[in-house]
């Protein structure tokens, strides 16, 4: 029987749109009624609020009432509160604010404060659904916060008052005293960088020079063949036994493979990238580049499941509503995509685009002649756009000629000023940037008429290797910049990963470009991290950096509307709390103060869930404590 289909993210409610799906399972936790009495004990003021009304809507005037009463406090002059735990208690409060008013109830179809009153009244068997721990933590947080407790600068006590010695003296006296706590701050940050090492590294490099001349040895190659991308194309792997062969598989990573490959999944690897895996599970460098192609049961499950209608069941961003002909997507008014090729050297699992790839390297992927010269034709009606992206699949896969002949036709539109080719041939096929390619690609690099530049994709510092390296050179040569972007996953999440990433891409001539939060596509959900992650990446991680490594902004990608900046909290508000504990954004679209287009609901993935990864993964969570108030 085939599957109902349904448009990804699609549902309408008052004048938001939303998922249309829920990601996350409901669990309760063993020490459940303990958790409950840590919610009390947060905040009691709140606890007799919810115990003493006598229905919802009493709850709720007395629950505003409460918080007017205690913002005010904030701004009394006796308050000793320290002025940034003052900031978190109006956060705080804001946030529960939004939380407990019946709009955002009645479009997300869900009231927290209803089941914090049930809770609180003992009428559990009332709740409509059940609720998580992960429910119950958020609420520990926002309650301790608006109380001045947050404990974000102390571990276990509030935060007075106070300026630091530092700040209290004067000269060389200040200067020294203020760089100890600075180069404790710097050391911190290069201990966890010594837990991600990046691909340039001696003891690195002398594995994988073991890994190549054994992945040569299994297909009777030579050192020249491994240089040549068009061997390393004929040889792409598309089927468990090679990596069965070559590396250690686990038997539920060789079972999804082969289910993968039977359910007609795009699956494939180049053996370049098949050499930056460690050859045993236990060594764990490699868990980021592993989960980029080898698809977790799950994926493969649910991309089996609605295949026949994968077109709209995974086409999370909506590009079939931005899409004004055929192989053009715009959102925005100065830049387009066009994607002529449809399929790529090797398959990323959670690909934005995974409903569009029949195949790894899929003879048809060449988009038809006519298709094409319509799609670049379509630009010269559109004056307004001089930035256009070619992307795909991966339009480096193409032929040389192929791609010149499309830079040379958008070349002469005298409205283009930027050429931007979107590939990962850097990271998965560094071999592909032959003198003759980028010899083309610097003849439509004309600055100031004309700029071209490459964007592409490393996910973690195990992928930059001498070969990525020497690519980049090439191209920073030939006067041509490269950028990365980055998709914010749990594989690269952990405190500083990101952070040493940064650094590592500068160091061989790429600028970090945009850090994308992860989508919010059922099939990927095992890669997905909270957006308080990210938040908090940014501001207690990346900021450590030099200006000039976190060129980066994070974003998240609206589906149908575009990026939303997500340092701009104004941008974006925290309207819900769901029983699994999944937070609930309302996103507002980039066209915020230009337009009025609606809003979109995003549900997220659980604090709580994330965290319990995290700890699977031997991470101290203490190091996370506060991702909560971020927000």
């Amino acid at each position: 029987m085939v599957p109902k289909l349904k448009w990804a993210g699609s549902k309408v409610q008052d004048d938001i749109f939303s998922d249309d799906v829920s990601l996350f399972k409901s669990h309760f936790d063993i020490d459940y009624e303990n958790y409950i009495q840590r919610l009390w004990d947060a905040n009691k003021d709140i606890y007799q609020i919810l115990v003493e009304a006598e229905d919802l809507e009493q709850a709720r005037d007395r629950f505003y009432i409460y918080l007017d009463r205690t913002e005010r406090q904030v701004f009394d002059l006796d308050n000793n509160l320290h002025i940034l735990e003052k900031s978190t208690v109006r956060e705080c409060i804001r946030v529960l604010r939004s939380i407990i008013g019946p709009i955002n109830e009645f479009r997300t179809e869900f009231s927290a404060l209803d089941s914090l009153w049930k809770l609180a009244k003992n009428k559990r068997t009332e709740l409509k659904e059940k609720i998580s721990v992960g429910f119950i933590l958020e609420f520990i947080n926002l309650f301790r916060g608006v109380t001045g407790k947050s404990f974000i600068y102390l571990e276990d006590k509030e935060v007075r008052k106070g300026i630091p010695d530092f700040l209290r003296m004067k000269g060389r006296e200040a200067a020294l005293l203020h760089t100890e706590i600075l180069d404790e701050m710097g050391s911190g940050m290069l201990k966890y960088f010594k837990k991600y090492p990046s691909g340039l590294e001696e003891e690195v490099i002398s594995w994988r020079t073991e890994n190549r001349a054994r992945i040569l040895r299994y297909f009777k190659g030579s050192e020249k063949d491994w240089s040549n991308y068009m061997w390393q194309i004929r040889n792409v792997i598309r089927t468990s036994q090679p990596l069965a062969d070559l590396i250690e598989l686990s038997a539920e990573q060789q079972l999804a493979i082969d289910k993968a490959v039977q359910s007609n999944i795009a699956f494939g690897i180049t053996p370049y990238y098949l050499s930056l895996m460690d050859s045993q599970i236990s060594v764990g460098y490699d868990h980021a580049i592993r989960a980029q192609v080898i698809p977790p049961k799950e994926y493969v499950d649910k991309m089996s499941e609605l295949r026949p209608g994968r077109k709209l069941s995974f086409d999370f961003m909506g590009e079939h509503d931005c899409s004004p002909i055929d192989l053009v997507t715009r959102r925005y008014p100065m830049i387009a995509i066009v994607k002529p090729y449809n399929t790529c050297a090797q398959i990323c699992v959670y690909c934005q685009r995974n409903w569009e790839i029949e195949r790894v390297l899929e003879p048809r992927a060449m988009a038809s002649k006519d298709k094409l010269e319509n799609a670049l034709s379509w630009f010269d009606q559109h004056k307004s756009i001089g930035d256009v992206l070619i992307t795909g699949g991966d339009p480096l896969v193409m032929k040389d000629a192929q791609l010149e002949n499309m830079l040379a036709i958008l070349s002469e539109k005298k409205h283009i000023y930027r050429i931007r080719i979107g590939s990962r041939t850097p990271v998965v096929l560094p071999m592909r940037f032959t003198d003759e390619l980028v010899s083309m690609l610097a003849k439509y690099h004309q600055p100031p008429r004309l700029q071209l530049s490459i964007v592409t994709h490393f996910e973690h510092s195990y992928e930059i290797t001498p070969e990525a390296m020497e690519a980049v050179r090439k191209l920073r040569k030939a006067g041509i910049s490269v950028y990365n972007q980055q998709v914010f996953t749990v594989e690269n999440s952990r405190r500083f990963e990101t952070a040493k990433l940064r650094k590592d891409l500068k160091s061989i001539g790429i600028d970090p470009y945009y850090t994308f939060n992860m989508k919010g596509k059922e099939e990927t959900k095992q890669y997905m991290v909270p957006i308080a992650r990210i938040l908090q990446e940014r501001k207690e991680e990346a900021r450590l950096l030099p200006g000039l490594d976190r060129t980066d902004e994070p974003v998240f990608n609206v589906p149908r509307l575009g990026k939303n900046h997500l340092r701009a909290g104004q941008d974006r508000r925290l309207v819900m709390i769901l029983p699994e504990g999944s937070r609930v954004y309302e996103f507002h679209p980039w066209e915020k103060n230009i337009k009025p287009i609606p809003p979109y609901n995003y549900v997220d993935v659980p604090i709580y869930e994330y965290l319990e990864e995290l700890a699977s993964r031997g991470e101290n969570i203490r190091d996370y404590r506060t991702i909560w108030f971020y927000y």
